[in-house]
């Protein structure tokens, strides 16, 4: 093991150790003998215990830590701190601005634990209520962990959507005469992307030359199959295909496996289409738009009319300036009625959530005087009082029967003690659901997407529940969240649940993310008549009636 090893040894160690808040002295200590280490003109392996000791800055209880490193190949306390470090905490030294003070904030206080969960509270302006993070720090902090999970290779849906459009746009121009089409798993709509998928008819030298023209690195070049990586580090892969089998390999790459399966058992290709339509008119089957295409019920089954992007009528959960959000309760809502919706719930953090600036009872009075001389004027817009209140631990909401009792209605989330077992999160969910109180239950399992997989719950317990106590379920449509996953909102459908999709918007712009919402609950097959931010200001109203007769 040479110096240089020693030294970043030592140098962790010593960073580990301060964010768990040991002893500065002996944290100094293991750093300052990275730095002595690191310029020694020797190496420490050739030399004898005795003169390891006499280097100034080492010492007897250093020296041996140098000898254990020489002989074993490791130091066993800092195997020991990294084993109780998690691996996203790890992950934050390598951030440019975020030094071992600031992780241990992070981590302990705020209660982050991964860079994604880091800037989604960066998103949320979070970083800037604890001392140490202005507004300067919070967006650079920002930038260095978009720049670090850029060069992952996974994506979130939104986070690859306009690459994927300029590359296809910058190809058919190109190319006006061969064919592209999107495929894979972004033509489906999923919501993590690891590649960009077409179907063309251009050759593999023609494509080729153009990718290397453009400084893309060459993955694959098989006769079938190519594929690149630019500077952006996302995966560019192409089927080649013949103009006669063009549509046919299309269909193929645009199905999941399962769809494929049942499809090809069911019916027979002959290969030349004019379109993807003319295949399902062929078996004489209703066509499945490719976002449809994952379970094979679908192909027993009445298509449904999915819920489109225009069909939301209001903005249910959204934060103002009131706990965490960027803009004022009046702008949020003078947007809301300028983009032609009814009325807008405004849902900010109830007063657990300290981190967020959550409401406390005399804030309340004064947010819903506001909310009665807004809607004076706003009318016939309307916006509701609302809350997200904090599942507590024991499943409780964190307002007395009376608080509760001022809200229109109420979403209920669960927020702290994320790291839950089974038992412990379905008694907390179950408990909120059961309380009289319970409009909406929020964002069911908190998870982030390739950040945190969330708390493990038992879905269709949940379901059930919130079907026997007419409690709806939100699909929250940040695209970091889509919780609930779209994959249990058939059995949603089935038990009569409503969903509905909330943006749970921070900001003006936060209104946006209300479409990647929507295109997760077409994967789920959901209607505009079973989501409740698509209902008409009137039977919004006749619903929150209905909800109110729980509560006597």
């Amino acid at each position: 093991m040479d110096n240089y090893t020693i030294a970043d040894n030592f140098s962790l160690l010593a960073k580990l150790m301060d964010i768990h808040g040991e002893n500065s002295f002996k944290t100094k200590s293991y750093s300052s003998a990275a730095f002595t280490i690191e310029k020694l003109p020797v190496e420490l392996a050739t030399l004898p215990a005795e003169k390891i000791f006499a280097i100034k800055g080492v010492g007897e209880n250093i020296g041996k830590k140098i000898i254990e490193q020489i002989t074993t190949g490791r130091l066993e306390l800092l195997d020991e701190y990294i084993e109780k470090t998690p691996p996203g905490i790890q992950e934050m030294m390598t951030i440019k601005g975020i030094g071992p003070k600031k992780i241990a904030v992070i981590w302990k206080e705020l209660e982050v634990e991964s860079l994604g969960e880091l800037l989604y509270a960066c998103n949320e302006n979070r970083l800037t209520l604890y001392k140490g993070f202005g507004e300067k720090t919070q967006q650079n902090i920002k930038e260095s962990i978009e720049f670090f999970l850029s060069n992952k290779g996974s994506y979130l849906f939104a986070q690859i959507e306009q690459y994927a459009a300029q590359v296809d746009d910058k190809l058919k121009t190109v190319f006006k005469d061969q064919q592209f089409e999107l495929a894979g798993d972004f033509r489906r709509h999923l919501e993590i992307i690891e590649k960009i998928e077409w179907v063309t008819t251009t050759d593999t030298k023609t494509l080729r030359d153009f990718f290397i023209a453009n400084e893309f690195e060459i993955v694959v070049n098989a006769a079938t199959e190519s594929a690149f990586k630019g500077k952006e580090n996302v995966l560019l892969v192409f089927y080649h295909s013949t103009p006669q089998k063009f549509y046919q390999t299309l269909f193929e790459k645009s199905c999941s496996p399962e769809f494929l399966e049942a499809w090809v058992d069911m019916t027979a290709f002959n290969e030349t289409y004019t379109s993807e339509a003319d295949i399902f008119l062929s078996c004489n089957k209703p066509v499945v738009p490719a976002f449809l295409r994952e379970r094979k019920t679908i192909l027993n089954s009445t298509i449904p009319e999915v819920i489109q992007a225009n069909d939301i009528t209001g903005i249910i959960h959204c934060h103002s300036k009131w706990s965490d959000g960027a803009n004022t309760l009046a702008d949020m809502a003078l947007a809301a009625k300028n983009k032609g919706l009814q009325f807008l719930v405004i849902s900010d953090h109830s007063k657990t959530a300290f981190y967020a600036q959550g409401l406390t009872e005399d804030r309340l009075i004064a947010q819903h005087k506001e909310i009665d001389e807004l809607n004076a004027r706003l009318l016939p817009f309307k916006i509701y009082k609302s809350i997200e209140s904090d599942i507590l631990n024991d499943g409780s909401l964190d307002y007395s029967k009376d608080v509760l009792e001022s809200f229109d209605l109420v979403i209920a989330s669960v927020h702290a003690n994320l790291k839950m077992k089974e038992d412990k999160a379905m008694m907390r969910l179950i408990n909120a659901i059961e309380n009289p109180y319970t409009t909406i239950l929020g964002h069911m399992t908190g998870r982030l997407l390739l950040s945190r997989s969330g708390y493990p719950v038992d879905h269709k317990k949940i379901i059930d529940a919130c079907a026997a106590n007419n409690v709806v379920i939100e699909l929250n449509a940040h695209p970091k969240r889509l919780d609930i996953d779209w994959r249990w909102l058939h059995y949603c459908l089935e038990k009569n649940v409503l969903i509905s999709i909330d943006p749970d918007a921070h900001s003006i712009e936060g209104f946006n993310d209300v479409r990647y919402g929507v295109m997760a609950a077409q994967k789920g097959g959901i209607t505009k008549e079973r989501n409740l931010s698509s209902f008409s200001l009137a039977d919004f109203e006749a619903f929150l009636a209905q909800q109110r007769t729980k509560r006597t």
